[in-house]
């Protein structure tokens, strides 16, 4: 892409950046509360876009005037730092373009939500509930090291450990979903299972689907399409568990969606948040058919598509893990285990980049 055409691309969106700058100080505006989040949503995403042009620009005329200066100053001294202006500045501007062409794809846009994620024991009986339940101390110490909150919103605990099914919430200020949507798909560990008595290496698989959290104008949601049901809890929670009707389950009649949540003590506290998942698994029918459309398009999978794919197996034997759609291993299989994850996400972050940036120039 020509240097000149790349500014233009930029340019072309400071009037659109503009306009929404007016519109966000519009007390009208500001009363649709609706409108003002997009707007909202929309200049953050251009503002970062908007900034490194004008760096661009600004680079690209230092360029300029210091060539100018090379070409018709006599002035030695002056175009002695002309030249190292020149050197100093060119090494800059193929980073800086990569960085803009980046900018201007469009970012999938549930990037910057809160995430829901479900792990579910797959092949494998008890090992794959126990190693569901390895899967989920993994991403808990890695929402930990990032600062993020969990809130576990069901569970089925296995017979022998670990979970036949767990679902949680991440919340942050980071892009949660940004990050953990490269975790959805199938999870395959190889090791000796703690109910071997032979010594025998086996297979065990669990899933995980991460989803994004629906905010509150995403999705239409109205209590008259929903039937509720009060159950006795089986989870945690002392004395009052199996003594109270504090569990809840939501079914959406229109779709037949059901979700319940049993782990507060509070019916209203687990209705609430019954209430946001049924919201973010009926934004999640529409958000997987943008994935499929992206899919459709992509030869290569890093972070969306089939949640059926097998992309990651965690061999005990060899100490090592390894990511199927980057071919990428680590052998401190421990380490990884321990929430040690982010190294990973980034290569997958570098090869979706990639992807993206080889799709724009097709």
């Amino acid at each position: 892409m020509a240097e000149n055409t790349l500014l233009e691309k930029v340019m072309s969106l400071q009037g659109k950046f503009q306009s929404i700058q007016d519109q966000l100080s519009d007390p009208a505006v500001m009363s649709d509360m609706k409108k003002y989040v997009q707007l909202n949503k929309d200049y953050k995403e251009l503002e970062p876009i908007i900034k490194a042009g004008h760096e661009y620009k600004k680079l690209l005329e230092d360029l300029q005037s210091a060539k100018d200066i090379l070409l018709n100053e006599k002035d030695e001294e002056l175009r002695e730092m002309a030249r190292e202006e020149i050197a100093e500045i060119e090494p800059k501007i193929p980073d800086m373009e990569q960085n803009i062409k980046l900018l201007l794809i469009p970012a999938d846009p549930d990037d910057s939500k809160n995430a829901i994620v479900e792990i579910r024991g797959g092949a494998g009986g008890d090992e794959a509930a126990i190693f569901a339940g390895d899967l989920f101390r993994m991403y808990q110490h890695f929402a930990e090291s990032r600062g993020w909150k969990l809130e576990v919103t069901d569970q089925a605990p296995g017979t022998s450990g670990g979970f036949k099914q767990i679902v949680f919430k991440l919340s942050g200020s980071d892009g949660v979903y940004g990050v953990m949507k490269y975790e959805s798909g199938v999870h395959r560990v190889q090791r000796v299972p703690q109910t071997e008595t032979q010594g025998r290496i086996q297979t065990s698989a669990a899933s995980v689907a991460v989803f994004p959290e629906a905010g509150e104008f995403d999705v239409d949601l109205s209590w008259d399409d929903i039937r509720l049901d009060l159950f006795c809890s089986s989870g945690p929670g002392g004395q009052g568990v199996n003594t109270t009707y504090s569990a809840v389950r939501l079914t959406h009649i229109p779709s037949g969606l059901v979700v319940q949540c049993q782990e507060e003590r509070s019916q209203l506290k687990n209705k609430d948040r019954a209430f946001e998942e049924l919201r973010t698994r009926l934004y999640n029918l529409e958000h997987q058919k943008y994935l499929d459309g992206i899919a459709a398009k992509r030869k290569t999978m890093v972070s969306t598509g089939d949640r059926s794919a097998k992309i990651r197996t965690y061999n005990y034997p060899q100490g090592r893990v390894t990511d199927h759609r980057i071919n990428w291993s680590m052998y401190n299989l421990p380490v990884f285990m321990d929430g040690d994850i982010q190294e990973c996400i980034d290569q997958l972050q570098i090869a979706e980049n990639a992807e993206r940036l080889k799709e724009a120039g097709e």
